[in-house]
């Protein structure tokens, strides 16, 4: 072949290869660019509205009513209603079909039937309290022990055996070795506070919490026996599990968590989990 003619068929092929190397470096840069490309996905929350329904045991009342102010000013669109009574009787209201998004008890026993039988999900420990005599202020029967409560003198007003309330003071008078008569067995602890403010009886065991409550017309007795753990109402918190606003009771479960649900508990008297 002529000099020329081999020069021009290099050249032709030089220019081939040199654009089949661009043709690859194109291919590479867009799978690479294609590989690198992610797709971001935000996840929205579920919007809380609604009526939330709480049922909590007597001793709540007064951190639950706060919590629950606090609540709707985060969640404008909730109104959160409240039903308060010993948690033996909640448990009964939820096992006969109650509406009910959130149950608070006083103590574990009865949170655990109710979870056995299928009607809460797990529940969370979010307080604990302690006992305390309550008596007229300016204790003027002098009360100062557990002993002075079985005094003939002294008119007593409990809480019923089958109320958190009713079973501590029992194992604390037991673990005291006091044998004390009642006047009369109230439903929750709320009841024993009334018969003392309104002076229908002299003394009466409730909760710390109670009597800082109540303490513009009661004053309140430490029972030694109170320090035994064992002896300290504890309250877990749970959603049912026929809860009607769910996102609702999820958010009230994280607020009494969060450390302003604690600190609202503590401002209150109680114990922390």
């Amino acid at each position: 072949m002529p000099r020329r003619a081999c020069a021009i068929v290099a050249l032709t092929v030089c220019c081939a290869l040199a654009a089949g190397a661009c043709g690859s470096g194109n291919a590479a840069t867009t799978t690479t660019a294609a590989t690198a490309t992610t797709t971001t996905t935000t996840t929205v929350a579920d919007p809380v509205t609604g009526e939330l329904v709480v049922l909590a045991a007597s001793s709540l009342v007064e951190p639950f009513e706060e919590l629950g102010r606090m609540f709707e000013a985060g969640h404008p669109d909730v109104k959160v209603t409240f039903s308060f009574a010993g948690s033996s009787d909640l448990a009964r209201q939820i096992d006969a079909g109650a509406p009910a998004d959130v149950f608070a008890s006083a103590d574990e026993k009865t949170m655990a039937a109710v979870v056995a039988a299928g009607q809460a999900a797990e529940p969370v420990v979010v307080a604990r309290n302690r006992l305390a005599v309550i008596v007229e202020k300016g204790n003027p029967k002098g009360v100062r022990t557990l002993a002075d409560l079985a005094r003939s003198d002294v008119v007593l007003v409990l809480c019923a055996a089958e109320v958190p309330c009713g079973r501590l003071a029992a194992a604390a008078f037991r673990k005291a070795g006091v044998a004390a008569e009642p006047a009369s067995l109230e439903a929750n602890v709320k009841a024993v506070v009334s018969k003392v403010t309104l002076g229908e009886a002299d003394a009466g065991i409730v909760y710390r919490s109670d009597v800082q409550a109540a303490r513009d017309k009661v004053e309140g007795v430490d029972v030694v026996e109170g320090a035994d753990a064992a002896l300290q109402a504890v309250y877990p918190v749970a959603l049912t599990t026929a809860a009607a606003n769910r996102v609702a009771a999820k958010a009230w479960v994280d607020l009494v968590r969060s450390a302003g649900g604690l600190r609202a508990l503590a401002a209150a008297g109680f114990l922390g989990p």
